[in-house]
């Protein structure tokens, strides 16, 4: 942000008024300061040459504090950090990709006993050693996580773009709309979820969305986009935005209303754009 400019200047006095000598006053908007509280200058006025003085202070503008709505809104982080770790129990670890996926995916289940807060959208962090048997007692810190959490509005349209473990935070948001009740939350909006992985081997809680839509087929959309098996009409592997294309106009419709909201698991999308080429970056 720039700093204010004041600016006094001051010209000599003549004696003489007529049209020859008469001083010609420079508009402000052609006066250029430079980064000095004084400086001289020769001007032509009328006959005369004659030195304006101008004297320029800066001011530095007011920092406006930065208010957290997330703290009003009571999210907790960090309550548990490396130094002071809490100790849960694991429940269940169990692997949920295929044997041929390009890679293994976990599915793990904790008891904190109601001692860790956590907003939909929030992660803990396991640190090690932790041994992730069932019964063994693992550290966790955390929670962390301020901005992928699920809009309180329950009308409102939420689109979420994710590949791979992504999903994660995802999930929870869906859980809470069509798997578990709440006094204070019932989901009445649209929940538009595009998810993208390399094989089919490699889908994650396929099953668990697609009873989410039987169950509630106006309130929950899903679309995979498989790019190592499917492609477009055009022959392209289908990435997450190559699936979104496909829709383009609704899309678009969603987008303009005022209550839509789009999450994006950030990292691994923008890796699937690098790779198709469709992120292009240029710093000048």
């Amino acid at each position: 942000m720039a700093a204010a400019v004041t600016a006094a200047v001051s010209f000599p006095s003549f004696k003489s008024t007529s049209p020859s000598s008469r001083a010609y006053i420079i508009a402000p908007e052609r006066i250029t300061f430079k980064k000095v509280s004084v400086y001289y200058k020769d001007v032509s006025a009328g006959r005369r040459v004659v030195s304006i003085g101008a004297q320029v202070t800066t001011e530095a503008p007011a920092k406006v504090k930065k208010e957290s709505m997330k703290a009003e809104e009571g999210v907790i982080v960090n309550k548990f950090k490396p130094k002071g770790p809490y100790i849960v129990r694991c429940l269940l670890n169990t692997k949920i990709t295929a044997d041929d996926a390009p890679g293994e995916t976990w599915h793990m289940v904790f008891s904190t006993d109601g001692e860790v807060p956590y907003r939909e959208g929030q992660s803990i962090g396991v640190i090690p050693d932790g041994d992730l048997k069932p019964g063994s007692e693992v550290k966790i810190a955390g929670p962390v996580g301020k901005e992928m959490l699920i809009p309180k509005d329950p009308n409102a349209t939420i689109i979420m773009l994710v590949t791979g473990t992504g999903i994660a935070p995802f999930r929870s948001f869906l859980w809470k709309m069509f798997f578990e009740k709440h006094e204070d939350y019932k989901f009445n909006g649209l929940a538009w979820l595009f998810l993208g992985v390399p094989t089919s081997s490699s889908l994650l809680y396929k099953e668990e969305f697609e009873k989410m839509k039987e169950k509630v087929p106006d309130k929950f959309k899903v679309d995979f986009a498989v790019s190592r098996e499917q492609t477009n009409e055009k022959g392209e592997k289908m990435y997450i935005q190559t699936r979104m294309a496909q829709y383009a106009e609704e899309l678009w419709e969603l987008l303009k209303k005022d209550n839509t909201y789009l999450r994006i698991d950030w990292l691994e999308y923008k890796r699937s754009l690098k790779k198709a080429e469709q992120w292009n970056v240029e710093v000048y």
